[in-house]
C-alpha cells in the first residue's frame, strides 16, 4: 500500500516534531499529510513555533496512531523543500472538520511546506 493510499483510508492522530537550531524539540498535534507523490508529503503550518523552527532546522518527523485498540501507525523522518503562503492552496489541501483549531489559528497566516520522506517505519519496531 502506498503511502497516499494508507493516510486516505487510515483513521488517528498525528504529532509532528520539529527543533530549533540549537536542537530545542518541539511537539504538536497535527492533522494527516497530503502526499504529492510517496516521496513528498504536504503539510498546512500555521505561524507557530513547528513552522518557526523548520526556518532554521529542516528536518522534522511525524508519528501517526492509528484508532482502535492496538498500537499501529507510521513514523516519517522528514526534511523541508519548500514553502508557500498562497493561501487559495491551503483552503483546497485543507481536509474540513478534522481537526478542531482555536479561532487564533483560523485567523493567523498558514503555510503549505513541502517535505522530502527520508524514511518511514512502523509505529512500532524497524520492520
Amino acid at each position: 500500500m502506498t503511502l497516499s493510499d494508507y493516510f486516505e483510508k487510515a483513521k488517528g492522530k498525528g504529532i509532528i516534531a520539529t527543533a530549533d537550531a540549537k536542537g530545542k524539540v518541539g511537539m504538536a498535534v497535527y492533522a494527516q499529510p497530503h502526499f504529492i507523490n510517496e516521496k513528498t508529503a504536504v503539510f498546512i503550518m500555521a505561524d507557530r513555533l513547528m513552522h518557526k523552527n523548520l526556518q532554521s532546522n529542516p528536518s522534522a518527523s511525524y508519528l501517526f496512531l492509528e484508532d482502535g485498540p492496538r498500537y499501529a501507525g507510521k513514523r516519517l523522518y522528514l526534511t523541508k523543500i519548500k514553502e508557500e503562503k498562497d493561501s487559495d492552496l491551503v483552503n483546497q489541501l485543507r481536509r474540513r472538520g478534522c481537526c478542531p483549531v482555536d479561532e487564533t489559528y483560523k485567523q493567523g497566516q498558514r503555510f503549505v511546506v513541502y517535505f522530502k520522506v527520508n524514511k518511514v517505519l512502523p509505529l512500532i519496531g524497524a520492520k
